[in-house]
């Protein structure tokens, strides 16, 4: 095992904020000194089953603490996921069935194994417990805390405000997240910063119940490919972990330079002496910023695909972008993203490739029109910031940079 002081520099890399530093160095210490693991639990509500590489920075930070020796508690909120988590959200959501729960954790548990080791996971479900509990165990535990101290949270207090509805069990969801770390005797959370209420509320009650507070660890929140908004299947700016090779390649040579190195910060296996040297390499110019993005996206695509997958991918980006199978001199024009991405019908006719929209659209659903080597086939494609080639008919090419 690695000396504390190693373990708590590993551990610090990519996180937003640690609650608090010292106390995750006096458990360290602890456990160096115990040969004794830290109980590292995650808490995921089975609510969206394809992991995007968004979901993963948290997967990532669970696969370092896996290697430094500490026990992680991959937790399956399949009680919770029945009332949803209202983090971050202006409206009551909807509660899943328990057969969607169940459906959707088994595809998470698939998905995982790509990033954890599955001899170091312990998965567990909520439900364990929660099953078990009485109606006036669940009184008591609805009597540790204040609607004063609920309405402290921002998407409470503003649905609050603005009249929208709260239910009764909307303000259950923080306490049952806290009572997980409770049963669970958590040493470590981690979460989102979106997060960060639920997992502070874990540490009053564990304080409560006469333990040891957790520490909180909150990762960012990943931007996608705009470089601007959350990563999001929803806001078409995602790349899925089971999205072909060919796909996951291309778009993250089509990331930005400074998204570049933050997917470096969180996503890379590469060492932490590794990426402060790649950063100076950038910043002085020893490093050619393509070549670093070439390197982080075979890195990404082996991990989901293998090493051949992820040379194949390489070599069509090259065939696609670098060879002879376009021209040398492909017009590139810059084009100031939109709201929502800017409409593909509506680049073709604003560069005069086409005379109107609806050719552009014909022209799509006709097959004509190719993005990154892949036909198009959705008339109502919109192209968020990043850089693409299209090809339009068999002669026929533009690069796009949305910026």
């Amino acid at each position: 095992m690695l000396s504390p002081d190693k373990q708590f520099e590993i551990i610090k890399r990519g996180t937003v904020e640690i609650i608090l530093e010292d106390d995750l160095k006096r458990k360290l210490e602890y456990s160096y000194k115990e040969k004794k693991p830290l109980k590292v639990k995650v808490g995921f509500d089975p609510t969206a089953p394809d992991i995007h590489l968004g979901h993963t920075v948290l997967l990532e930070k669970m696969r370092q603490f896996q290697e430094l020796g500490h026990e992680v508690i991959f937790l399956i909120g399949d009680f919770t996921g029945m009332i949803g988590d209202p983090s971050g959200k202006t409206e009551t959501r909807k509660p899943l069935t328990r057969e969607e729960v169940l459906k959707n954790a088994e595809t998470y548990k698939e998905q995982v194994f790509k990033i954890l080791d599955p001899e170091k996971t312990v998965i567990t479900f909520n439900s364990q417990w929660f099953n078990s509990m009485s109606a006036l165990d669940m009184c008591r535990l609805a009597g540790s805390e204040t609607v004063a101290r609920m309405l402290e949270r921002e998407d409470f207090k503003k649905r609050f405000n603005e009249g929208r509805p709260i239910t009764i069990l909307e303000f259950l969801y923080p306490l049952l997240q806290a009572y997980d770390s409770v049963y669970l005797k958590a040493d470590i959370e981690l979460g989102g910063t979106d997060q960060k209420f639920n997992l502070l509320m874990g540490r009053q009650l564990m304080k409560q119940h006469g333990m040891q507070e957790q520490v909180v660890i909150m990762m960012p929140l990943l931007e996608g490919l705009d470089g601007v908004q959350k990563m999001s299947k929803s806001l078409g700016n995602y790349i899925g972990i089971n999205e072909p090779a060919n796909d996951i390649f291309g778009k993250i040579m089509s990331i930005n330079d400074e998204l570049m190195i933050k997917y470096y910060e969180l996503l890379s296996h590469i060492s932490l002496e590794q990426f402060n040297l790649l950063k100076e390499g950038i910043k002085n110019g020893s490093i050619n910023p393509r070549d670093a993005k070439e390197a982080l996206a075979m890195e990404i695509v082996e991990r989901y695909h293998g090493r051949q997958e992820a040379e194949r991918a390489r070599e069509n980006f090259e065939r696609i972008f670098r060879k002879r199978d376009i021209p040398d001199d492909i017009q590139t024009i810059e084009i100031e993203e939109e709201q929502e991405g800017v409409w593909l019908p509506k680049i073709l006719k604003e560069q005069g490739l086409v005379k109107s929209t609806s050719e552009a659209i014909r022209l799509i659903k006709q097959g004509g029109i190719k993005l990154n080597n892949e036909t198009v086939s959705d008339s109502d494609k919109k192209l968020t910031k990043g850089e693409y080639l299209l090809k339009i008919g068999k002669r026929k090419f533009l690069r796009v940079k949305i910026v």
